[in-house]
């Protein structure tokens, strides 16, 4: 969540993929790496329980905890297990303030924000529902694309998939019912939270591609910054916590370790090995399994319109992230350069 960017944020150069773990599209230096142990549908199958998981993990945390205060243990994990990832490749840190001050913007957009908007829509909002949300991400990023990003051109394809995921997020909340029995506060922060996204991608996209710095590196640092600026927001609104009770508190931690650290290094693996193509594609499975993880776990209650919706928003989320089909010459000759 991905990430995800989980989360989940959606780790890819392209804006539409959910990284709301905590991912950032970050075009850094490949660094060479050996054949994975685990094979590659082993991993991505686990992204995707990890970043499914998310929505379950943040509900349980606001039962002990302020969403504030989620927030941080979530980047403080994360960015503990990114920070061992780094010592241990040996990854250096940026050395420019403006790579820094880029990176800032980009924690508050892509970590700081999102995060805690979904954390406090959970008070009021399943689980279930915050997940469905999330998948909209690509369907604001497609949109936000065609107005900031001149070289993504729509095409009638993606249009229509644009039209037919918002059509479906207003079956998902009942639009006909008026509404009724959604909790209008709760809702327009989590659909905020997917917006965030695809803002601080495009952001990242335009200011630190190409930065010289890998993608961990400035990744981890990011996640640094994101930590950092909940530290000196949480305590001005939220009281310390009168203890540490033991799920809320495991939630968070496995939250931050697993949805926000340990997503990213798995994405950063699928991306390198199988494409961002491939690899985006665990944004589809996320809904599925935040809504499984929400009725079954949590007993959360699910109408037709729910499961309906969601699968419209997804089939709409597809069609915006397709692409022209490359035709073969038929005829021999020098090719033309392309453009995408």
């Amino acid at each position: 969540m991905s990430a995800p960017p989980a989360p989940g944020t959606p780790a890819t150069v392209t804006p539409g993929i959910k990284q709301t773990a905590a991912a950032s599209p970050l075009a850094g230096p490949a660094a060479p790496a050996g054949r994975p142990a685990l094979d590659w549908r082993l991993r991505f199958a686990a992204l995707s329980l990890i970043w499914g998981f998310s929505f379950l993990l943040i509900k349980v945390g606001t039962h002990g905890y302020a969403p504030f205060q989620v927030t941080l243990g979530r980047l403080l994990s994360g960015t503990a297990v990114l920070a061992v990832a780094m010592a241990v490749k040996r990854e250096r840190l940026p050395r420019t303030a403006r790579t820094w001050g880029h990176l800032a913007v980009a924690a508050f957009l892509l970590n700081a924000l999102p995060f805690s908007l979904f954390a406090y829509a959970e008070l009021t909002i399943p689980s279930t529902l915050a997940g469905i949300c999330n998948a909209t991400s690509p369907l604001w990023g497609m949109a936000l694309s065609l107005v900031a990003l001149s070289e993504d051109r729509p095409t009638r394809r993606r249009v229509a998939g644009l039209g037919l995921g918002f059509l479906g997020v207003l079956t998902v909340l009942g639009a006909w019912q008026g509404f009724s029995g959604l909790d209008l506060g709760g809702t327009a922060m989590a659909l905020l939270a997917s917006l965030s996204y695809p803002v601080g991608w495009i952001y990242v996209r335009r200011t630190l591609a190409g930065s010289g710095s890998s993608a961990l590196s400035l990744t981890g640092s990011q996640l640094f910054l994101g930590t950092a600026q909940l530290a000196l927001v949480t305590p001005l609104f939220t009281p310390a916590p009168d203890g540490f009770p033991l799920w809320p508190t495991l939630s968070v931690v496995a939250l931050g370790a697993l949805g926000t650290g340990l997503a990213v290094l798995l994405q950063y693996g699928l991306v390198t090995e199988v494409g961002p193509t491939t690899a985006q594609m665990v944004t589809y499975f996320i809904p599925v399994i935040a809504t499984a993880a929400g009725v079954a776990v949590l007993g959360e209650q699910l109408s037709w319109n729910t499961p309906v919706g969601a699968l419209v928003v997804l089939t709409g989320a597809a069609l915006t992230q397709s692409r022209p089909r490359t035709t073969r010459a038929t005829a021999p000759g020098p090719r033309r350069p392309s453009r995408s």
